[in-house]
């Protein structure tokens, strides 16, 4: 299941932008954040996907929710302009951002070309 972040697990769990001005993953495998509002129809959507893959893929890649609602300051960081966004965090490199609801194929993809997880 897709754990969901405020602000404070963001910093313990992710990256401590308050800290760091370089980006600085914490985690130890590749992740997927899905930035969503509970009004958002494409966001409900895209809800079951990202429960499915933080099932199929547990153990290889964790999954969280930002509620951006809820967390407007962590919205604000990243830029989030439209929702559902994604970012995909590779272990050692940059964090890569994808706008819009993106369908199940289309993660696996992604995990496949960003994280090098093929299943």
């Amino acid at each position: 299941m897709a754990e969901h972040l405020t602000k404070e697990t963001f910093i313990e769990k992710i990256f401590d932008y308050e800290k760091e001005t370089e980006w600085k993953y914490k985690g130890e495998r590749p992740a997927i954040i899905d930035f969503y509002a509970d009004w958002c129809g494409p966001c409900k959507m895209v809800a079951p996907v990202i429960e499915e893959l933080s099932t199929e893929y547990k153990g290889l890649v964790d999954v969280y929710k930002i509620d951006t609602e809820d967390q407007q300051e962590l919205a604000g960081v990243f830029g989030i302009r439209s929702i559902p966004s994604l970012l995909f965090i590779p272990v050692g490199a940059q964090p890569q951002m994808a706008a819009g609801a993106i369908p199940k194929d289309g993660f696996i993809r992604a995990f496949e070309d960003i994280f090098g997880i093929k299943k």
